[in-house]
């Protein structure tokens, strides 16, 4: 988080654990954020801000947001509050005003699209039950599936069912699923996984680019869909790409995603944006605030530099 004056001073920064709303409750998710408030508040020398703006990862349907709104307003942190999902964080961070869409692929994928006029388009974004497929959790559950089927008969051959026991220091991917089973591999670190299937990719194995593949037909179709519901498609308009999966720049999806977004968006405009969210949230709060446009460039050289 960022304490940020109207000029577009940083006065200070801090940094909190993950936010879970959906996993502990709104309001243990918020007492979480309340460690880092405080400190920033601390060293920025003030006890309130005018204005709150908050882009929250989990924060991913308009009533979640309403709910978190509701719960940062009560701690009286600023005069008013404005919650979004983080994925607005990055769209602002990647363009000079709130204009175009923007896809984050990092444990999942997401995509927010805005116009000046106040209207946007969102997907629900959470998980398989809203139709999402990816990011990079999902891509690690799909080279462990197909590497699974490939080593036992099931499925077609790939390199994935050497490299990804190879990368735990196992010799097969039954002893990889018997070590995740029994937690001798903690689960969290299925992630590792990801880029295992990247290089597997690059090495050349079809199937795991079959999957690289996939994963840049999903960023975008999400691009086009939020194109066109914005009316967006005729027009020359950002397409901003962000996370961990797409900030890596690994050449085949990148290169792919481009090529289908020629094909399906030819006057869309792909830039891939690696600054932090907070950033975002910082011009958000700056946009809502009617601050010069000198304030939000001082903001952004302050977090890209």
């Amino acid at each position: 988080m960022a304490v940020v004056a109207a000029d577009g001073e940083v006065l200070a920064t801090a940094r909190g654990g993950a936010f879970r709303p959906p996993a502990v409750g709104v309001e243990r998710a918020v007492d979480a954020l309340a460690d880092a408030v405080t400190r920033a508040f601390a060293a920025a020398g003030v006890t309130a801000v005018g204005h709150v703006s908050a882009c929250l990862a989990n924060a991913d349907l308009p009533v979640e947001e309403e709910q978190l709104a509701a719960a940062l307003h009560a701690r009286a942190w600023g005069g008013s509050v404005e919650v979004r999902n983080d994925t607005f964080a990055l769209l602002r961070a990647g363009v000079d005003e709130p204009l175009g869409v923007a896809v984050v692929c990092g444990a999942g994928v997401n995509c927010v699209g805005m116009r000046p006029d106040g209207r946007t388009a969102r997907f629900p974004a959470i998980g398989r039950i809203s139709g999402d497929w990816g990011g990079g959790w999902g891509l690690a559950e799909e080279a462990l599936w197909y590497a699974a089927r490939a080593e036992d008969g099931r499925g077609e051959p790939t390199e994935l069912a050497r490299t990804l026991p190879a990368h735990f220091g196992l010799d097969s991917m039954y002893a990889l699923i018997e070590a995740l089973h029994l937690r001798r591999v903690e689960p969290v670190r299925r992630h590792e996984l990801t880029p295992v299937l990247f290089a597997t990719a690059a090495g050349g194995d079809p199937l795991a680019r079959s999957v690289v593949d996939r994963q840049a037909d999903e960023v975008v179709a999400m691009a086009t869909v939020a194109l066109t519901r914005l009316d967006l498609l005729a027009e020359p308009a950002p397409v901003v790409l962000g996370g961990s999966v797409l900030a890596a720049r690994h050449p085949q999806l990148d290169q792919r995603i481009r090529e289908l977004l020629a094909a399906r968006a030819p006057k869309a405009v792909p830039r891939v944006v690696a600054a932090r969210p907070v950033l975002g949230a910082v011009l958000l709060g700056l946009d809502h605030v009617g601050a010069a446009p000198g304030a939000g460039e001082r903001a952004r050289e302050h977090f890209t530099a």
